[in-house]
């Protein structure tokens, strides 16, 4: 089940590493600011410094994540890079799925993003908890 987990927390970092190129790299290309619902090239250009700044919260939240599940594999059963590990997965695949549920109450039209960025952290913390319960 640790493997699972850690394979859940690896997919949602590079789920995040995804989001972070389309709102910090690719905003103002019309895919993506189609994608995100943003009206117009006008819009994309205003909303560009927000995005940037998200799109970074987006990294470091994958960064921590990637780490995390590197401490843990490499990590002995207890070690501290075994528990600093489990540390960053639960905190940052926790944060990337409680930012789903934000997105999720913000609106219908935002469910499917929602469920889209919050299955695989959702996945990862769950699994994770029952593999340490389990062990």
């Amino acid at each position: 089940m640790i493997l699972a987990s850690l394979f859940f927390a690896f997919l949602a970092a590079a789920l995040h590493v995804y989001i972070f190129t389309m709102e910090s790299v690719t905003w103002t290309r019309p895919a993506t600011w189609k994608r995100f619902g943003v009206g117009s090239q006008a819009d994309a250009e205003t909303t560009r410094p927000l995005a940037y700044n998200q799109g970074f919260y987006n990294l470091f939240l994958a960064i921590g994540a990637l780490i995390g599940v590197g401490c843990v594999a490499l990590g002995r059963d207890g070690s501290a890079p075994f528990v600093a590990g489990w540390t960053l997965v639960f905190s940052c695949c926790g944060s990337m799925l409680l930012a789903a549920a934000v997105l999720a109450v913000t609106g219908r039209k935002y469910l499917r993003a929602a469920a889209t960025q919050g299955t695989t952290p959702l996945l990862a913390v769950v699994l994770g908890i029952l593999a340490l319960l389990m062990s």
